[in-house]
């Protein structure tokens, strides 16, 4: 397969997949940006944590609501676990890697608080001790996943919400966890403050 083939082929793929994840990923994605957007009304922030892309998208995310989406509206309270490195190398250092978000977890999360916890695999130590720290503050956890949901899913409480992504090539759960980010920001921004044409 030449160069062009492998690209559009990588289009195709990318497409397919949102387009199977799309029937089975709207309601929980609607259930989570419930649960958001009821702990922001109530006065509530979010914590989000990731490692490597998902690191990017955790960021991404809580840059979404700090500033704006699609519609000019005061800002909302988020923050990325994933941004102060001489916390996470301090943590990573002294303790170990597992900590890094748990011990942040602890220090900034308040009972009624959210975690959005994303890991393609669902298997991240980090991001699993960083699920029990929250629900140690009496938080709520959204979860982004993907393949069989890893471990992630014996870490949740009845309340908390999983998206698990139904596909198994990390880039490709990747690209949907940013589409998935992008619906919660929209509907987030709907809910709050009313659909703006």
């Amino acid at each position: 397969m030449d160069a062009i083939s492998r690209i559009q082929q990588t289009f195709q793929d990318s497409a397919n997949t949102k387009l199977e994840a799309a029937q089975s990923l709207a309601p929980v994605i609607a259930d989570a940006a419930a649960v958001l957007v009821q702990q922001l009304l109530s006065g509530h922030k979010i914590l989000s944590c990731g490692n490597g892309g998902s690191a990017a998208d955790a960021q991404h995310f809580s840059s979404e609501l700090l500033n704006r989406f699609e519609m000019e509206r005061p800002g909302l309270p988020a923050i990325a676990l994933t941004t102060d490195s001489s916390t996470l190398t301090s943590i990573a250092n002294d303790y170990r890697y597992e900590d890094v978000f748990a011990k942040q977890v602890r220090a900034l999360g308040q009972d009624g608080d959210v975690l959005l916890a994303i890991s393609t695999s669902g298997r991240s130590p980090s991001i699993v001790s960083a699920i029990d720290a929250a629900h140690e503050r009496g938080m709520l956890v959204v979860a982004l996943s993907g393949r069989d949901g890893g471990e992630m899913p014996n870490h949740l409480n009845e309340e908390d919400v999983e998206i698990r992504v139904p596909a198994d090539s990390t880039a490709r759960i990747q690209e949907v966890h940013l589409l998935v980010i992008h619906c919660l920001c929209e509907q987030i921004d709907q809910q709050i403050f009313g659909q703006k044409d």
